[in-house]
C-alpha cells in the first residue's frame, strides 16, 4: 500500500475501522484508481458510479475483514469483480437506451488533438483486448491493474491457480499477435 511516514498498514486499518476519514481517503486513494481502470477495462459502462459502489460494500463489510495489506488489496477486487457481475447481469435484465451525446464539461475542456490522441490510444487498447477472451482479459486486468498474484487472482475468479496461469500465458500470447500484426515491433 502506497501509505506515508509511519501510517504501517495495522494503524490505518484500525483507523478505518473507528471511522477516521484520512484512513478511509489513505484506503481509496491507494485502491480506487485501481479498482476503476479493471471496471473500465472490463467494459463496465460507468466504471466511477460501479467503483463507489465497490468502496461502500468495503466500508460496510470493514468491521469483518481480517488478514494483511495483499489480502485487503485481493478482498476489494473480489468486491469489484462481482460487483460488476451484478452490474451486467442487471443491465442484461434491464437495457438502457443511451440518450444521445455526452455533454463537455464547462471549461477546461481538453482540445480536440489531446481528444483525439486519446481516442485513438484507446481505441487501439480496445482492439487488442478484444481479441482476448473474457477471462484472459480479466485475469491480465486483475494481474496489472489490480496488482494482485496469480494466487489472489484465482481467489477473486474462482479458479485454480493453474487455469489462472494457463489464461495469463495465453492471454499475453494473444495480445502480442494482435500488436506485431498491427506492424508495432516489441
Amino acid at each position: 500500500m502506497a501509505l506515508t511516514g509511519a501510517q504501517d498498514f495495522e494503524t490505518v486499518l484500525a483507523a478505518a475501522r473507528a471511522g477516521a476519514e484520512w484512513a478511509w481517503a489513505a484506503l481509496y486513494r491507494d485502491l480506487a484508481p485501481g479498482v476503476a481502470g479493471y471496471l473500465r477495462s472490463r467494459g463496465a459502462q460507468e466504471p466511477d458510479d460501479l467503483t463507489g459502489e465497490v468502496f461502500l460494500q468495503v466500508v460496510r463489510d470493514m468491521p469483518r475483514f481480517t488478514g494483511s495489506e495483499r489480502e485487503l488489496r485481493a478482498w476489494v477486487f473480489t468486491i469489484a469483480h462481482h460487483r460488476l457481475l451484478d452490474d451486467r447481469r442487471a443491465r442484461g435484465r434491464r437495457p438502457v437506451e443511451p440518450a444521445g451525446a455526452d455533454l463537455a464539461p464547462p471549461g477546461g475542456a481538453p482540445g480536440a488533438d489531446v481528444e483525439a490522441l486519446g481516442a485513438l490510444g484507446a481505441a487501439r487498447v480496445r482492439r487488442v483486448l478484444g481479441a482476448l477472451s473474457a477471462d484472459q482479459q480479466a485475469v491480465l486486468a486483475l494481474r496489472i491493474l489490480g496488482d494482485l498474484t496469480v494466487e489472489e487472482v484465482a481467489g477473486v475468479l474462482g479458479r485454480r491457480v493453474g487455469a489462472v496461469k494457463a489464461l495469463q500465458r495465453r492471454g499475453l500470447a494473444a495480445a502480442r499477435k494482435e500488436i506485431e500484426r498491427e506492424g508495432v515491433p516489441l
